[in-house]
């Protein structure tokens, strides 16, 4: 029933204090963690450890070492789920669909989220977009500005935890289907549905209607998922 109880490696410890620190709120975002010497001292450990669990911190994507400056938390950490999931998605065998059915799952209620956190700064800028994806016409520049204003619109829910899951999603996206979905706003008629689903689902969020947002993000993401789906069947 139980397991033999193993000895912690010292930079692990080291590794340990540090989260905890983290997690206590004692270090932030953007924070400057203190020098290795500093560590050292008041960890009572050698240089080596203190190196390599800086090393490991920084591989997880927890700090970044500047050049010159020091070690510090980083100001953001939306790449760092990055590589992780698309590595797990490759090595798995994931399909596409697995990503349209994740989207489907998280950005309705991250619309509703929208509707009802959003700040006039956001608002305006996911405004300025949907002016630039009314008045373009070039499939590749409509599929950027689509992207944008999905990812505006999860910035504007106010959860960083799920800000990161998208911007980690929104990149398999890029690598696996962006095509597809360029593809798609070469037609005319395509173009024109997916520009009227932003313009209501646009409408909800201003509006601070959690409901009618999570339902036009919805009804928009079934008519794209479905598009994509039968690009990939035939291909």
């Amino acid at each position: 029933m139980f397991s033999e109880i193993k000895t912690t490696k010292v930079f692990e410890q080291v590794m340990e204090q540090i989260k905890e620190i983290i997690q206590n709120g004692q270090l932030r975002c953007g924070d400057q963690l203190p020098s290795e010497r500093d560590l050292c001292e008041q960890l009572n450990v050698s240089r080596t450890s203190i190196r390599e669990a800086l090393r490991s911190l920084e591989m997880l994507g927890i700090i970044e070492c500047r050049q010159g400056e020091g070690n510090f938390i980083k100001e953001s950490f939306e790449d760092s789920l990055l590589e992780p999931i698309s590595i797990t998605f490759m090595l798995h065998g994931s399909k596409t669909n697995e990503i349209l059915e994740l989207r489907k799952i998280i950005e309705p209620e991250t619309a509703a989220l929208a509707a009802k956190n959003i700040s006039d700064a956001k608002l305006q800028e996911i405004k300025e977009l949907m002016s630039s994806l009314n008045n373009e016409n070039d499939s590749e520049k409509i599929a950027e500005i689509d992207k944008r204003i999905h990812y505006k619109i999860v910035q504007a829910s106010g959860n960083d935890l799920v800000t990161n899951v998208m911007y980690a999603v929104s990149n398999l996206v890029d690598r696996f289907i962006e095509d597809v979905i360029t593809n798609m706003f070469k037609s005319p008629a395509n173009r024109s549905i997916v520009k009227e689903q932003h313009e209501a689902l646009v409408s909800a969020i201003e509006a601070h209607d959690s409901s009618k947002a999570a339902a036009a993000m919805r009804k928009h993401l079934e008519y794209t998922n479905d598009f994509i789906s039968n690009s990939i069947i035939k291909k």
